[in-house]
C-alpha cells in the first residue's frame, strides 16, 4: 500500500534498491585477480599463506585489512529525502 501520489510497492522498491546498492558497495571491497602478492601493500608484512590461498589478489594482510573495513563509512543514498527538501 503506497500513500500519497506513489504507486503501489514504491517503498518496496526503495528496500530493494537499497539493499542492492549495499551489496555491490560490499562486494567491490572483495579482492580479485590472479596476480599473487606475497607483502602487504600497506605495511609490508608478509600475507598469511591461508589469507592468500582464501582470497586470491589479497593486497593486505589481516591487521590492515581490519583497519580498512573499520574505516569504511556508509556513504548510501538516502533513498527516503528530507522534508524540507521536499518543500522547496
Amino acid at each position: 500500500m503506497a500513500g500519497g501520489w506513489t504507486r503501489d510497492g514504491a517503498v518496496q522498491d526503495q528496500i530493494d534498491d537499497t539493499i542492492a546498492d549495499a551489496v555491490k558497495r560490499a562486494r567491490s571491497g572483495i579482492p580479485s585477480g590472479e596476480r599473487e602478492e606475497l607483502y602487504c601493500s600497506d605495511c609490508g608484512d608478509e600475507i598469511p599463506e591461508a589469507r592468500r590461498r582464501a582470497l586470491p589478489g589479497a593486497k593486505t594482510c589481516v591487521t590492515c585489512q581490519s583497519r580498512r573495513d573499520t574505516v569504511r563509512s556508509n556513504s548510501g543514498i538516502n533513498r527516503r529525502g528530507s522534508k524540507d527538501s521536499q518543500l522547496r
